[in-house]
C-alpha cells in the first residue's frame, strides 16, 4: 500500500500519483510487510543469556513466564497455551530447545508456527517446532485463553 501525497493547488486538493511515498507501517501479512521483514539470508541465532546452575524447575517457571510475556498478543496466546499443555512433560533436552526458541523474535516464531514463513535451517527439522505447528492449527477448535500463573 502506498501513501499518496495530498497537494493543494489553487485551493483544491489533488492527488499526485508521481509523489507516492512508501508506507512505513504496512499491514501485517500484506505483501509489503512480508517483503520488508523477509530475511534474504539465514541470520545467526541470538546469543542466549548464560544461566549456570539453573534447575529444571526454575527453567520451567521461567519458560512459562517468557511464553506469556512476549510483547505481541498473538505470540503470547500461542506460546503460553503451548507451554501450559507441553512444558510439564518435556525432558531437559526439549526444555533446552524451547528455551532457544524463546530467544527468537516474536513474529518469526509466530510465522514459523503458522506456516506463513519457512523457518531457518536451524529449526527446519525441529520436533518442538512441529509440535508448535500442530498446536497452532488447533484442529480440535479449542477456545484458547491466556492461562493463569500459579
Amino acid at each position: 500500500m502506498s501513501i499518496m501525497l495530498l497537494i493543494y493547488s489553487y485551493g483544491r486538493p489533488f492527488f499526485s500519483s508521481a509523489l507516492r511515498l512508501k508506507d512505513p507501517w504496512p499491514m501485517p501479512h500484506s505483501p509489503e510487510h512480508i517483503a520488508s521483514t523477509a530475511s534474504p539470508v539465514d541470520l545467526p541465532p541470538p546469543e542466549p543469556l548464560p544461566r549456570p546452575g539453573e534447575s529444571i524447575e526454575t527453567m520451567r517457571a521461567r519458560l512459562v513466564y517468557q511464553s506469556r510475556k512476549r510483547g505481541t498478543l498473538e505470540s503470547d496466546l500461542l506460546l503460553s497455551t503451548f507451554a501450559r499443555e507441553h512444558l510439564d512433560t518435556m525432558d531437559a533436552e526439549e526444555l533446552s530447545e524451547f528455551d532457544k526458541l524463546m530467544d527468537e523474535p516474536d513474529w518469526d516464531i509466530y510465522y514459523w508456527a503458522t506456516g506463513k514463513r519457512t523457518p531457518p535451517e536451524r529449526w527446519t527439522y525441529s520436533k518442538l517446532l512441529e509440535k508448535l505447528r500442530v498446536h497452532s492449527r488447533n484442529e480440535g477448535k479449542v477456545v484458547r485463553q491466556m492461562p493463569d500463573l500459579h
